[in-house]
């Protein structure tokens, strides 16, 4: 949270100069601070896609199946740490993390099973996944195939956004151009697909709401340019870009970054990149609860927290909304607990009644205030972007990850000297903390892929294999568009590492500074 000092009461002189006309506008009309659609939830409701994966594919299969049986209305994939870093399930670092945080993904084939029983063109599937991310698009989209799916019926997002990996979740591969080119590929393979730009991480690693929404928008706008500079036209490829927020526990204050976030894109994307179609301009945007708010202590507690998160997402115009589970602090979620998190969600929608008035807090003096202080505290940083060299010379010199350092350590210390009360945690103490039963990962899950991992490469055509990696190879090497020689590689089930290994051959590797 921002800690700033709030006012005991607001009134019309906080918001001297404030035209509704141009600050508000309409939902579904230009700056879009009331929302992107004209109806909003009238017309339909945010999408419920609750974020899993643990184990194997058939492990993760049936917890999709059991939350679309439940009410889900997406899929999102959590993936394992390492196919998160590009590396097969049996490769020596992989060894103890196999299934641990995510499901494990090494080839089509774990593709093919975690989609097994559910067709790919009836579902929207976001999947957070950022180094190795367009090898994984491309096993989702031969997987599709597969079904008889083309990639243009597909619906979803790839997050794909590797410059926040840089500033905060270090899940990297290659060094950060590189990186960049190969988003900038997808943009102009890709027809019907998006990245998810996120400040979900860059929040969850300590940045106040005024830095998740500037660093974010930065990183989106460095994504835009590169897609300009390649020679594409902004209108082909910003209607795919989404953005993804964390969602914290100063209420009011979440609702103002939504708002906030939608008019800064707006007005950058038609005064300072020139597009003219609507959609460009038109920020679309998936909302989680904020992780790193759940406690260990006092662990139901974490409902009360994610439902007033969940809320405020809602109120600030989410499309699409996961909800933490109330023992996600201490493990992957029990179905029970992820139930009941899904639950959150649909009695909003359904028993509150916050989905039958777009932005009910428009034209409120302290929203609209708090709205406007957000506004000028991101442009203001993206003055100070700008004057230690950009987004990625920010990144090289470790300008971001001290600013989001600085801030951690800032708001660790205030709850150690008492100044911040976290329920349960540093006030309101309890003997007995009710613990929860939680879900456990057994290590069937590695040695089974090592098993599957053997006998996938016992069958393939390994001659096949080896040609589709050096085509890949030779694509990198030429400066060539290496998506589709990649989805080849995918669809003769090359595996994950073989792939990642192809590009680093060419490519390199990141190795991070050291900046503290």
């Amino acid at each position: 949270m921002s800690g700033s000092e709030k006012k005991r009461v607001y009134t019309p002189d906080d918001l001297l100069g404030f035209d509704p006309r141009t600050r508000l506008g309409a939902p579904g009309a230009y700056p879009f601070t009331r929302g992107i659609h004209p109806t909003m939830y009238r017309g339909k409701l945010w999408t419920m896609r609750q974020f899993a994966g643990f184990g194997s594919a058939e492990d993760t299969n049936r917890r999709y199946k059991f939350l679309l049986e439940h009410g889900q209305t997406g899929l999102s994939v959590a993936f394992d740490f390492p196919t998160l870093m590009g590396y097969d399930s049996d490769h020596a670092r992989a060894e103890g993390e196999v299934g641990k945080c995510g499901v494990a993904i090494s080839s089509l084939a774990d593709m093919e099973d975690l989609f097994r029983g559910i067709p790919l063109d009836q579902v929207s599937t976001s999947m957070t996944i950022n180094g190795p991310a367009a090898m994984l698009f491309c096993f989702y989209v031969a997987a599709a195939e597969k079904q008889g799916v083309a990639s243009t019926a597909l619906r979803g997002t790839v997050q794909n956004d590797i410059l926040k990996e840089y500033m905060a979740q270090h899940a990297w591969v290659y060094p950060v151009e590189p990186a960049l080119k190969i988003i900038v590929d997808m943009f102009e393979w890709c027809a019907t697909h998006t990245i998810s730009i996120s400040g979900y991480h860059i929040r969850e690693a300590g940045a106040t709401a005024a830095q998740e929404l500037a660093f974010t928008l930065a990183n989106g706008f460095t994504y835009v340019e590169r897609g300009i500079a390649r020679g594409l036209d902004v209108d082909a490829f910003a209607p795919r870009l989404s953005f993804f927020w964390d969602i914290h526990n100063d209420f009011f204050e979440e609702i103002a970054k939504l708002r906030a976030a939608r008019r800064i894109w707006a007005r950058h994307m038609q005064e300072r990149y020139g597009a003219k179609n609507p959609r460009s301009a038109m920020m679309r945007f998936h909302s989680q609860t904020a992780g790193v708010t759940l406690t260990a202590q006092q662990p139901m507690n974490n409902l009360v927290r994610v439902a007033y998160q969940a809320l405020a997402a809602v109120l600030g115009g989410t499309q699409s909304l996961h909800t933490n589970s109330l023992d996600e602090t201490l493990a992957l979620p029990t179905e029970e607990a992820v139930r009941l998190a899904l639950r959150t969600q649909q009695i909003i929608a359904h028993e509150t009644g916050v989905a039958e008035v777009i932005d009910p807090f428009g034209g409120s003096y302290y929203v609209e205030s708090l709205t406007d202080r957000l506004e000028r505290e991101a442009e203001g940083l993206f003055a100070e972007i700008q004057s230690v060299g950009g987004v990625v010379q920010g990144i090289e010199t470790g300008w971001f990850q001290r600013q989001i350092a600085r801030s951690a350590e800032g708001f660790q210390r205030e709850v150690e000297a008492g100044g911040r009360i976290l329920v349960g945690v540093n006030d309101y103490l309890s003997a007995d903390d009710h613990p929860v039963e939680i879900l456990k990962v057994s290590g069937d899950a590695e040695e089974g892929q090592r098993r599957r991992l053997g006998r996938l490469r016992t069958e393939r055509d390994s001659a096949r294999v080896a040609e589709r990696l050096d085509e890949l190879r030779r694509a990198a090497r030429a400066d060539e568009n290496v998506i589709g020689p990649m989805l080849n590689c995918a669809r003769d089930y090359c595996t994950l590492y073989e792939i990642r290994h192809a590009l680093e051959s060419v490519y390199g590797a990141y190795r991070e500074p050291v900046f503290f």
